[in-house]
């Protein structure tokens, strides 16, 4: 590998800004985003990441052919918060196996600044790794561990879907 594509693939990742608001109930938060993601600049971009299909079964509203600006719109009216426990990190690829040196998001103080939320659910073991050690302090909300929506995380979608089912319950209602 040549040196300067190697810079390139090491290179510092960051994750993007917060989609919440005051009317967020639930904030699902990921690990840092991969690489079509971050090509992309959307959350969950890689089209093989099942983060909008579990999402638009969980919400009962349209996401997966949806705009992105819309599905984004669509979660935050459902009451629904998406953000990432790592601000930076060193990482080759997209795996979440391969993040050094990360730097974590200050989540603490960003849910104490969320008025509605009640629960905190973490899409996969490296967000649950991370966040949980953060959040231990803070025993007002509900933590949830979800496997992953990545391709990387090789579970049939179906089981997936049953423990994402269970934030059906913390989703405000269509309205």
């Amino acid at each position: 590998m040549s040196t300067e594509k190697e810079k390139m693939l090491t290179a510092s990742k960051s994750s993007f800004p917060a989609v919440a608001d005051a009317r967020t109930q639930l904030l699902i938060l990921g690990s840092l985003p991969g690489e079509i993601s971050l090509a992309h600049a959307q959350y969950y971009a890689n089209p093989r990441n099942q983060f909008w299909r579990l999402m638009e079964a969980v919400t009962g509203r349209a996401l997966v052919s949806a705009a992105y600006k819309s599905r984004l719109e669509t979660l935050l009216s459902a009451g629904v918060g998406v953000w990432d426990v790592i601000a930076s990190a060193e990482r080759v690829g997209s795996l979440d196996t391969n993040i050094r040196n990360h730097q974590p998001n200050t989540l603490g103080a960003f849910a104490a600044g969320l008025p509605s939320l009640r629960v905190i659910a973490f899409n996969g073991g490296k967000a649950a790794g991370i966040g949980r050690k953060q959040l231990a302090a803070d025993t007002g909300y509900e933590l949830i561990t979800l496997p992953s929506s990545s391709p990387a995380h090789a579970v049939p979608f179906e089981r997936k879907l049953e423990q994402w089912r269970a934030l059906s319950a913390f989703v405000c209602a269509m309205s």
